[in-house]
């Protein structure tokens, strides 16, 4: 796992959200930029780099937690890097981003609304990453952290994702996402599961079930999503946690 240098959300909700015989090891995507957006575009050109610190571990696949970069990258230069990445290391590479839109192709998505923690400019950027891959974005809840955060994304916590996550409830959209994998999600997605409002994923809860999905080179179709989103293997260790 590539996770942002000061992101600290993606290995606990990792460590929840992966089922029994799956372990995780992590590295940090490092970069002194002095703007969020050049730090973003920092970390997507050294991915490849990143993973050498892996040397010859025994990985089954790789994962990008950081949405950001794929959508200032966009749809091509992701696509052509993660297609290079596969092929020069041996193992498959996913991002989540992509692993968001796996997921709403499972679900046959066509419309979404988000809940976004960016600024206006990256939220903007990623509408436009969503759009590229053929998704209409309907509506945006916005929040925000402290603003003297590294990333204001990291100041956020589980109850300010919930509240804006109800604001959407009465939209008609085939799905939800919260976006971020610095975003603390998995508590307001619990909140969710077995309503009948649009099913809700995160970039975290995604981009795990993405990974097993290719770790197990298993389809990565609705019914195994379907499994993901009742949280059947994680919503118990959830409430143990909180």
């Amino acid at each position: 796992m590539l996770t942002p240098q000061a992101n600290t959300t993606v290995e606990p909700e990792f460590n929840l959200l992966l089922p029994p015989g799956v372990a995780m090891i992590n590295a940090r995507l490092v970069s002194a930029k002095d703007s969020m957006t050049a730090r973003l575009l920092d970390y997507f050109e050294g991915f490849s780099d990143t993973l050498d610190q892996f040397a010859n571990a025994p990985i089954g696949v790789a994962a990008a937690a950081c949405t950001g970069s794929s959508y200032l990258a966009g749809r091509e230069r992701e696509a052509a890097l993660v297609a290079g990445i596969t092929s020069a290391k041996g193992y498959p590479f996913i991002t989540a981003a992509l692993a968001v839109v796996d997921a709403l192709r499972a679900l046959e998505a066509t419309s979404i609304a988000l809940v976004s923690p960016y600024p206006d400019d990256l939220t903007q950027a990623s509408r436009a990453y969503w759009h590229s891959h053929g998704f209409a974005v309907r509506e945006i809840a916005r929040l925000s952290g402290e603003a003297a955060a590294f990333h204001p994304v990291y100041s956020l916590d589980g109850s300010r994702t919930g509240e804006a996550l109800s604001t959407l409830a009465h939209k008609t959209v085939d799905a939800v996402v919260m976006l971020g994998t610095g975003m603390p999600t998995l508590r307001a997605i619990a909140t969710t599961i077995g309503g009948r409002g649009a099913p809700v994923v995160s970039c975290n809860l995604c981009l795990a079930w993405r990974a097993v999905t290719a770790l197990d080179a298993s389809a990565p179709d609705r019914a195994s999503l379907s499994v993901w989103l009742k949280g059947e293997h994680w919503r118990g260790r959830l409430a143990q946690a909180m």
